[in-house]
């Protein structure tokens, strides 16, 4: 027996009847070494735009960067918001006076940020699927704070994610998204935790997985000896599978966690809506593809470790592991179980009254 937290080695129960996937609880695998990372140039969801291209593998030595300072960011944000204000104010103004005297202006305006679809006149859609209101702040369709190219706006909450070295970001027609080297300084973290795991809650995201080995978590939470869950890919009894995993027990031991998988679905290089959820009266851990439920296994509990929100990594055995290798959007966390209905709505990126706690790159 291990005292690590990693994949179950056992054999493990076939899919039920009729069913879509499989619980998976027991001890976990062996800690597995980092995979190599993924060449330069590998195609994340639709084809790159002209002149698009992926930076460069980094060596795994390459050190993490510094815990990036919270207040200082939010103080530069606010900064920036007030600034954009008062030109948007003066310009409405001085607008309003060239049309007045009869003059014609064509206005080209500058700034650096990316570039994003015009607004059409009844309103362009916001990150939660709603029409804009007339106070609407511009800055907030962007996916990153103003003046903070490298930190994931909250557009639901107040938790900015920072991305890791060897994370980027890809803008394309009309989204944006994270993309991961499958390297240790491949990640994105967040400046706290983000999921209260002693009470319901489902966290969401879109994957997109270039590889077809090893272990690779798209999000997980804890930076501690082990970590309170994980949703990603993994080989699973040679078969390649989603699986959604929660450690209940506080020394993070093999035999404490438990977990959902899925193996009959593709998992490489194609875009997937993964979900787990946990339901804190019944005492249940559900994984869902798409809208589809892969299963579900009875918990004790999810034990609450220190640390924050992970994307593209997972804490085991006291050290990170399983870097993800591909991209990431639609990152959601709610505070409650949420049912097919429900999921087939994510799905569509149009929420309505579903109403998420935490949202990125939406």
């Amino acid at each position: 027996m291990t005292d690590g937290t990693d994949r179950p080695d056992s054999p493990q129960p076939g899919p039920a009847s009729g069913g879509y996937g499989y619980p998976q609880p027991g001890p976990s695998n062996p800690y597995q070494p980092e995979p190599v990372p993924g060449q330069p140039g590998l195609g994340f969801g639709p084809p790159p735009t002209a002149g698009e291209t992926f930076p460069p593998p980094i060596p795994e030595t390459f050190a993490a960067g510094p815990t990036p300072d919270w207040q200082a960011m939010a103080d530069a944000s606010e900064s920036q918001r007030k600034k954009r204000r008062m030109l948007t104010i003066g310009g409405g103004v001085l607008a309003v006076l060239l049309v007045a005297g009869g003059a014609t202006f064509f206005v080209l305006q500058g700034g650096d940020k990316p570039d994003k679809p015009a607004a059409s006149s009844s309103g362009s859609p916001t990150p939660s699927g709603g029409a804009k209101s007339p106070t609407h702040n511009p800055d907030d369709d962007y996916p990153t704070l103003p003046g903070e190219p490298n930190v994931l706006r909250d557009y639901n909450g107040k938790t900015g994610i920072a991305l890791g070295p060897g994370a980027s970001l890809g803008e394309l027609s009309m989204r944006t998204e994270v993309r991961f080297k499958g390297a240790p300084d491949s990640y994105a973290q967040g400046a706290e935790a983000a999921v209260d795991v002693t009470k319901s809650f489902s966290v969401s995201t879109r994957v997109y997985n270039t590889t077809e080995g090893g272990s690779h978590m798209a999000i997980s939470q804890g930076d501690g000896d082990s970590y309170s869950f994980e949703l990603g890919f993994e080989v699973v009894n040679g078969k390649k599978a989603w699986v959604f995993r929660v450690q209940t027990g506080d020394k993070g031991q093999a035999a404490t966690a438990q977990q959902v998988v899925v193996d009959n679905v593709d998992t490489t290089k194609k875009w997937a809506l993964l979900t787990g959820t946990y339901d804190a009266e019944k005492k249940t851990i559900a994984l869902w593809v798409d809208d589809k439920q892969a299963g579900q296994a009875q918990v004790s509990g999810i034990w609450a470790g220190p640390g924050p929100l992970q994307l593209g990594r997972a804490r085991h055995h006291g050290i990170w592991s399983a870097s993800w290798e591909g991209a990431l959007d639609h990152i959601r966390v709610f505070d409650q179980v949420l049912n097919q209905e429900q999921l087939t709505v994510v799905k569509t990126n149009k929420l309505g009254k579903i109403k998420p706690t935490h949202a990125w790159l939406v």
